[in-house]
């Protein structure tokens, strides 16, 4: 069987991809990954069957930036078609975003079989517009089929698929990866592939307040704008920490982590259900709110605790810090809270 796969810039959309990917392979598929070109882009893609289209972020706005967005789409258009011909997929499969459009578009137009994969609780445009034609749609949460107006017997709750790198590994192991010591409070810090700015700035200012303290450990993920002058910062601070722009090999810090501060995409909420792992949420405001239902249904089981983007502060942040530090006992409620969700094998029921 020969399978496309589709998929955005973000790590919310190559990820589960790439697991699909594996998954097909296995099974003795021939894939094929279409990205779409991004200078932005952090998530190293070598798995050696990738195709790249042009392809830019459209708005409603009449400027040179949106006009020269609708020229690079058209030419994304035309390269989807010739990768259709020449391909010739028996199936084409879309992990969401506008550059998924136009190859499930042509896909449809000669009848070859069509499944988009949904990650957030709420689908996002693309997905919306394509669900109404294509053959199945796959969602990450149940709840999602309600957003949908297609015939519920056309969706099938798959779960999100993510990487097989991730596994959960011995404590030993992964504190000897990051030359921490045993015994210890350890924080994850992570914005999601891009780096978040705020997350950054008030997760260091909450820690510079606790001051550098014998029983803490820090493995910070900045993205690479402002990994320097994070950089700086700690080195003033004395908190023993280790900091990334971007960290591929996230089954280290996640078998570590006793906490886990972070945004609320899809990829990050399967990631942390994988590991049981409790966190402190900050969804990201924008993006029509995916990320505030995503966290929610952490939140609901008390997996986790929720902080909206516009309540953030270095204050606030430090107190909820501080509680787990003086009552660990918290953090051993919120993993068990994650035994009410059962957890699937989403990249082989997908694939």
């Amino acid at each position: 069987m020969r399978v496309l796969l589709a998929s955005g810039s973000s790590g919310g959309h190559i990820f589960p991809a790439l697991a699909l990917m594996d998954s097909l392979k296995i099974n003795g598929a021939i894939v094929l990954l279409v990205l779409p070109k991004s200078k932005d882009s952090r998530i190293p893609v070598d798995c050696g069957d990738v195709e790249y289209i042009n392809a830019a972020a459209l708005s409603f706005n009449l400027n040179s930036k949106n006009i020269y967005g609708v020229y690079s789409f058209l030419r994304g258009t035309w390269e989807s078609l010739r990768i259709i011909i020449k391909f010739r997929p028996d199936v084409v499969v879309g992990f969401g975003s506008l550059n998924t459009v136009a190859l499930l578009f042509w896909a449809w137009l000669f009848r070859v079989k069509t499944i988009i994969h949904e990650q957030n609780v709420i689908p996002g445009r693309a997905n919306r517009l394509l669900a109404r034609f294509v053959d199945r749609v796959a969602v990450s949460f149940a709840q999602t089929k309600e957003y949908l107006q297609i015939a519920q017997e056309k969706a099938v709750t798959t779960g999100n698929p993510i990487r097989k790198e991730l596994i959960r590994l011995q404590k030993k192991e992964a504190v000897d990866f990051f030359k921490f010591k045993e015994g210890k409070f350890n924080i994850l810090i992570v914005g999601g592939s891009q780096g978040s700015h705020k997350i950054n700035a008030i997760s260091f200012a909450a820690l510079a307040a606790l001051g550098a303290r014998e029983d803490l450990q820090v493995i910070h993920i900045s993205g690479v704008q402002e990994f320097m002058a994070l950089k700086k910062s700690y080195a003033a601070t004395g908190i023993t920490h280790k900091l990334f722009d971007f960290l591929f090999a996230m089954q280290y810090a996640y078998s570590l982590a006793d906490l886990v501060i972070c945004r609320a995409g899809a990829t990050t909420i399967a990631e942390l259900q994988k590991f049981s792992l409790p966190a402190v949420l900050i969804p990201y405001p924008f993006a029509y709110g995916h990320q505030l239902n995503n966290a929610q249904m952490l939140a609901d089981i008390g997996a986790a605790m929720v902080i909206l983007d516009a309540e953030l502060t270095a204050e606030k942040l430090k107190n909820r810090l501080e509680e787990f530090l003086r009552d660990p006992g918290k953090l051993i409620l919120m993993r068990q809270a994650y035994e009410k969700i059962a957890l699937s094998d989403a990249a082989n029921m997908l694939a």
